[in-house]
């Protein structure tokens, strides 16, 4: 990292675990323990851990939020439906953090950005029974201008950009322009006053690009980093990523 950038520069890394759980429920074991990765993760250097409830429990289960919520060492992003279950656990659990994202039960990862342009009513209404209990609410969202300025009609602070594409790129060229598009939605999105965060799909080799647009404060990266931690382990991974992020910003 630039030895001349300021703490403020420097961009906040939120770890998913949710993949952990995935390796439990295959056996329905008790291990291996996701708090006990939150408390790897922290100690290497993440700064927050994310958390997916989905609506069929595949991999992260209440009992998982729950545990987290608890431990006041760890900031907690809870992503979520837009759903009267999903909002009603946020309100009872009070996650530091909680990302509205679109879920459908078929799906393996998530596939896209929230649709709040068609729904901004529904989305304000979400945001606005968050915020009522402190929770930080945001949208996870494609970097579209259109949906930035919805997220912004519906009262979002904070928005996280969906880098799949960029990540899922086949050509130098797409991927250019892919990151492009990020840079230009994270510069308007800023410009409405919003927080910038951007995932998915990120990994050490394509993350410095998306690391060195300044509008961008966090990135949240799950799904990569669980696999490299497989061969180096949770903490060696969370510092081979946090190590990737700083030589991009820098």
């Amino acid at each position: 990292m630039n030895q001349n950038a300021t703490a403020r520069e420097r961009l906040r890394l939120g770890v998913n675990v949710d993949h952990v759980a995935t390796l439990r429920q295959a056996r329905g074991t008790r291990y291996p323990d996701v708090v006990a990765a939150a408390h790897a993760a922290i100690a290497a250097g993440a700064d927050s851990i994310t958390v997916h409830l989905r609506e069929d429990r595949r991999h992260i289960q209440d009992a998982d939020v729950d545990a987290l919520t608890e431990i006041d060492a760890i900031a907690v992003n809870l992503e979520m439906a837009l759903t009267e279950e999903m909002l009603a656990i946020a309100v009872a659990r009070r996650p530091r953090d909680a990302c509205l994202v679109p879920e459908r039960r078929e799906e393996l990862t998530t596939e896209g950005g929230l649709d709040v342009a068609s729904q901004r009513e529904a989305v304000g209404a979400g945001i606005a029974r968050l915020h009522a209990v402190d929770i930080r609410a945001a949208l996870f969202i494609d970097p579209d201008d259109a949906q930035i300025h919805a997220a912004a009609a519906a009262g979002a602070s904070h928005i996280e950009l969906h880098t799949g594409a960029y990540a899922d790129a086949q050509t130098e060229e797409e991927g250019d322009e892919q990151l492009a598009r990020i840079a230009s939605a994270a510069r308007y999105a800023a410009s409405l006053g919003m927080e910038v965060h951007a995932g998915h799909g990120l990994n050490v080799d394509n993350v410095g690009a998306i690391a060195a647009i300044d509008e961008i404060v966090e990135l949240n990266i799950g799904h990569a980093l669980i696999a490299d931690a497989l061969f180096v382990g949770i903490e060696q991974a969370v510092r081979d990523m946090r190590a990737a992020m700083d030589a991009g910003r820098g």
